[in-house]
């Protein structure tokens, strides 16, 4: 039988009322239509559900047999359609954020503050990502916006705010030759140069641009670089600069994720510096991500006036 919520509801309500005009009435259609769709549903069950007279509806035995089911039925898809509605609740006020490493820079809870004042309902959900995707979560979907390093691959797919602008640093382990050149410098700092012959730890090949950004090819003059170890993460970066692996080029904001027991890191001349940006698709037009990015920029707008000129 192929019998439908409407059938099993008209019959639950006659069964409940005894009467055709008190049912159609609480159910806000015509009796004859009702009447005509209770005889619908008894030809599908092959049986009549209520005995009719000008005095009194009464169930059937058949009638009788049916009616805790058509209930139980009945019950079960309200809460199909409550957690429908519920589901639909959640995805409308949840906001992925992808990051491959905490932003840090107070920028998570200056982004949230922003964001609720203007959608009081609004859930951020945290996405840790790791840094062979450079987009955290962008290019597949699974983040609706995201903290990256820029460059990205395929830019023009993105738009986005840049929230912090950093010098970048090198690690090193604290015996490292060039860890004295730097304590003797009046800047504190090495040269780029000093570091072209060093081995250097890499992103995944998958992070494409900015593995060649945070290797700083573009300040080598064609001159390949030497490859210590790929790394994809803080702790990987920590354990293979301490172990003599290679140095790393790193964020100013990010460093004490990578300095400590005997790693440490110095200021680099002749690099650019680094950029991090809250970014979403270019086509996503949904108001919290759109909220998201507005909120970035005018943080990143309160930061640029605070700050000391560089």
């Amino acid at each position: 039988m192929d019998v439908h919520g409407r059938d099993l509801r008209y019959f639950a309500a006659v069964a409940e009322e005894l009467n055709f005009t008190r049912a159609a009435e609480r159910l806000f259609v015509s009796q004859p239509a009702l009447s005509k769709q209770i005889r619908m549903l008894e030809k599908q069950v092959g049986a009549d559900l209520f005995h009719r007279d000008r005095r009194a509806v009464r169930l059937t035995v058949v009638g009788k047999a049916l009616l805790p089911h058509a209930r139980g039925m009945l019950a079960a898809w309200e809460a199909a359609e409550a957690a429908v509605e519920e589901a639909k609740a959640a995805e409308l006020h949840t906001l992925v954020i992808g990051m491959s490493t905490s932003p840090g820079r107070g920028l998570l809870p200056a982004l949230r503050t922003r964001l609720v004042s203007r959608h009081p309902h609004a859930r951020p959900v945290l996405r840790q990502v790791n840094w062979a995707d450079p987009s955290a979560g962008l290019a597949d979907g699974s983040s609706d916006v995201a903290f990256v390093w820029l460059p990205l691959p395929d830019g023009d797919r993105y738009r986005y705010a840049v929230v912090a602008q950093e010098p970048r640093l090198v690690a090193l382990p604290q015996g490292h030759p060039l860890a004295a050149r730097a304590a003797a410098d009046s800047e504190g700092a090495v040269d780029f140069a000093d570091l072209l012959d060093e081995p250097f730890l890499a992103l995944p090949s998958e992070a494409g641009p900015l593995r060649d950004y945070w290797l700083a090819l573009d300040a080598r003059d064609d001159r390949a670089p030497r490859i210590g170890g790929v790394v994809g993460s803080a702790e990987e970066t920590h354990e293979a600069v301490a172990n003599g692996q290679g140095v790393a080029l790193l964020a100013t904001g990010n460093a004490s994720l990578v300095v400590r027991d005997e790693v440490i890191a110095v200021p680099v001349r002749g690099i650019s510096p680094s950029h991090l940006a809250v970014a979403a698709r270019r086509d996503d037009e949904r108001p919290l991500v759109v909220a998201y990015l507005a909120a970035a920029a005018k943080v990143a707008a309160g930061t640029s006036r605070t700050a000391p000129p560089p």
